[in-house]
């Protein structure tokens, strides 16, 4: 039995060939039941360890657009990225090959790697302001990479509704054509005006002749939801009383690689990999860097 191989129970949690039409038309998808209660109790107490400061190892060099929350910040939303890297308790969850399967199949790809992973902590202050995530693809902060079938899994630590502020999918968005975006769209969404955000949304939705339609994610424990890359999405404030706690994990299939992507000042898009990983024969940051984007799913 190799790595990538599945149990006869796990593929029955595959997606349906009618799932996989949905995702197609929608740009979203809510998984069965991927991990059981008590793996989603380890990898909840592997992410307090983290936050205790137990790591695995630390990243070599610090990139300059790393999310990297620490008690210093505050009770803030917390956005911690690399945690596969960084913590081998939780890559051991996040890298489970039926993860890996499910967007294979959801991605019509026959490889998936990890691209990035973000610990996120949405605290209980209803009024907080960074709890609030403005609408946003992901591909728009990807641009240095060549692929459009990449995806993101979040995977919330219990069920995750509306009062805690689950992410958010404007249905079927990814379909639609582009306009009016700039050079500022290629920068992390908390690097963004979010005014302008909601209005690049809603200028696309009238170019496309259609209606903003909003789907919240109703995820009970275990379950996960996948979006395309190119899906916006975002999510509103935790008016709970308890804080909204899960990992974002960026997916790519094995097609992926970086690309030259040009700035109007002439500069190129950047992404922290492109700090880390190591270079490819012809001197390009190699994605496939199985130190920092490991193999998730071979088929």
């Amino acid at each position: 039995m190799n790595a990538f191989t599945l149990t006869e129970q796990e593929r029955a949690l595959l997606p349906s060939d009618d799932d996989v039409r949905f995702f197609a038309e929608h740009g979203w998808y809510l998984s069965k039941k991927l991990f059981s209660d008590s793996e989603v109790d380890d990898l909840a107490e592997a992410v307090e360890r983290y936050y205790a400061g137990e790591r695995s190892r630390r990243l070599p060099v610090r990139p300059p657009r790393l999310a990297y929350w620490s008690p210093d910040d505050g009770d803030v939303q917390r956005h911690n990225d690399y945690v596969h890297y960084e913590s081998d308790a939780i890559a051991k969850a996040l890298i489970k090959p039926v993860i890996g399967a499910v967007a294979a199949r959801l991605a019509q790809a026959e490889e998936i790697r990890v691209f990035q992973s973000t610990l996120i902590y949405k605290p209980p202050i209803a009024e907080e302001p960074s709890n609030v995530v403005p609408w946003h693809f992901d591909k728009h902060y990807w641009s240095s990479s060549s692929s459009d079938r990449m995806l993101t899994a979040f995977i919330p630590f219990h069920d995750c509704d509306e009062e805690l502020g689950t992410i958010t999918m404007v249905d079927g968005s990814h379909r639609w054509e582009e306009v009016g975006s700039d050079d500022s769209t290629t920068k992390h969404f908390a690097e963004r005006e979010a005014g302008h955000l909601e209005n690049l949304l809603k200028a696309n939705a009238a170019h496309n002749g259609t209606e903003v339609t909003k789907i919240p994610m109703i995820i009970p424990k275990g379950h996960m939801s996948f979006h395309h890359c190119r899906t916006y999405h975002g999510s509103g404030p935790n008016r709970s009383t308890r804080p909204r706690r899960a990992i974002s994990l960026h997916l790519q299939d094995g097609d992926n690689a970086y690309r030259e992507f040009a700035l109007s000042d002439g500069n190129l898009a950047f992404y922290n990999h492109d700090s880390l990983v190591r270079r490819t024969p012809d001197g390009r940051p190699d994605y496939g860097d199985p130190e920092f984007c490991p193999t998730v799913w071979r088929s």
